[in-house]
C-alpha cells in the first residue's frame, strides 16, 4: 500500500475540499490503482489517500489533478515520521543563493548568477563552477559577509516549523550546503539544526582570497553525509528525508527514503520521487502526518 498526501499550496489558497478527495479516488481508479482509506491531515490544507497498485502510476494520476496542489506519494509502512533530515541551504532553507548576493556587492551579480543557475541545473561541474565564481570575488572586503547576512538572508517559509517539529519529535537535523560556513553556521543555529557542513571561504588580510578550502562540499559529500548520519543513528534509509533544489542535491535525494525536490531545477525535479512546487517547507510536515496543532513554533 502507498499513501498519497495532497497539500494545498499558496496559489490554491488552502482550499482543498471533500470533492477533491472524491476526484483523487476516481483518478487513481482510472490509473489502475485501488483507492483505500482517506482522511484529512489538516482540513482544507492536506489530506491522505491510501491506495494499492503501481506507485508511479498513482503519482502520475494525482499530480496536476488539482491546480496549486502538491502530491507526495510514499510507502505506507505505518510510521512516516522521519528520524533524519538532511537539507540543502541556498534556495531551500533560505530564499537566496548567497554567492550571488555577495557578487552583487562586488557589482558582478549577473555574471555570477548565470554560472550559479547553470551549475544548479547540472550543466556545469559543480566544483569547477564554484572555484570560478569565488575567484571573481577576490579582494571583496570580508565585512560584506556580515552585511549580506543581515540584509539578504531570509529563512524559507516553513523552515523553522519543519526543523523545530522534527527535532521536537526526536529527529536529527543536518544542514549540508555547497555554500559557505559564514552563512550556513548562522542559518543552522537560527533554525535549530544539530549540525552544519559547508564550504570555507578563505581570507587574506581581511578580504576574500578568491579560493575555497578543500575538500569541497558537493554532491558526493551530501550523499555520504546522509549515509553516515543514518548509520550513526542506527536508522534505515527509509526513515530519512532529504531536500534540495539543485543538481548537486540529486544523489542524496535519490538515496533518502523520502527525497524531495523543492521548487527545484528541472533535472532535480525529474530525479526526485517527490516534489514541492507550490507550497513551502511546512508541506513536508503534512507529508509526515503532522497536523498543524502538533507543529513547533515557526
Amino acid at each position: 500500500m502507498f499513501i498519497a498526501t495532497m497539500i494545498a499550496g499558496v496559489s490554491a489558497g488552502g482550499r482543498l475540499r471533500d470533492g477533491d478527495i472524491s476526484m483523487a479516488r476516481d483518478a487513481l481508479a482510472g490509473a489502475g490503482c485501488t483507492p483505500g482509506a482517506s482522511g484529512w491531515v489538516e482540513p482544507g490544507d492536506a489530506f491522505d489517500l491510501r491506495f494499492a497498485g503501481d506507485r508511479a502510476a498513482g503519482r502520475a494520476a494525482l499530480e496536476g489533478l488539482t491546480g496549486g496542489v502538491d502530491v507526495i506519494v510514499q510507502q505506507d509502512d505505518g510510521d512516516r515520521a522521519r528520524r533524519l533530515l538532511v537539507a540543502d541551504m541556498d534556495s531551500t532553507m533560505i530564499t537566496i543563493e548567497c554567492i550571488d548576493e555577495l557578487a552583487d556587492y562586488a557589482g558582478i551579480k549577473a555574471e555570477v548568477a548565470a554560472v550559479t543557475e547553470a551549475a544548479m541545473r547540472g550543466e556545469l561541474d559543480f566544483e569547477g563552477a564554484l572555484d570560478a565564481r569565488v575567484a571573481l570575488l577576490r579582494g571583496l572586503d570580508a565585512s560584506v559577509i556580515d552585511r549580506c547576512h543581515a540584509e539578504r538572508v531570509v529563512l524559507m517559509g516553513g523552515a523553522k516549523a519543519l526543523v523545530g517539529t522534527m527535532r521536537a519529535h526526536g529527529a536529527r537535523c543536518v544542514l549540508v550546503s555547497g555554500g559557505f560556513t559564514v552563512f550556513a553556521d548562522r542559518v543552522a543555529a537560527d533554525l535549530g539544526f544539530h549540525r552544519a557542513l559547508s564550504n570555507v571561504l578563505e581570507m587574506a588580510d581581511g578580504r576574500l582570497a578568491g579560493t575555497v578550502s578543500r575538500p569541497i562540499v558537493g554532491a558526493a559529500t551530501k550523499r555520504e553525509t546522509l549515509l553516515a548520519e543514518a548509520a550513526a543513528l542506527g536508522v534505515p534509509l527509509s526513515a530519512t528525508l532529504a531536500i534540495g533544489d539543485g543538481a548537486n542535491d540529486i544523489p542524496m535525494i535519490e538515496t533518502a527514503g523520502l527525497g524531495v525536490a523543492y521548487h527545484a531545477k528541472p533535472k532535480t525535479a525529474a530525479a526526485a520521487a517527490a516534489r514541492i512546487d507550490h507550497g513551502d517547507l511546512s508541506a513536508l510536515l503534512y507529508a509526515q502526518g503532522y497536523a498543524r496543532g502538533t507543529w513547533a513554533a515557526g
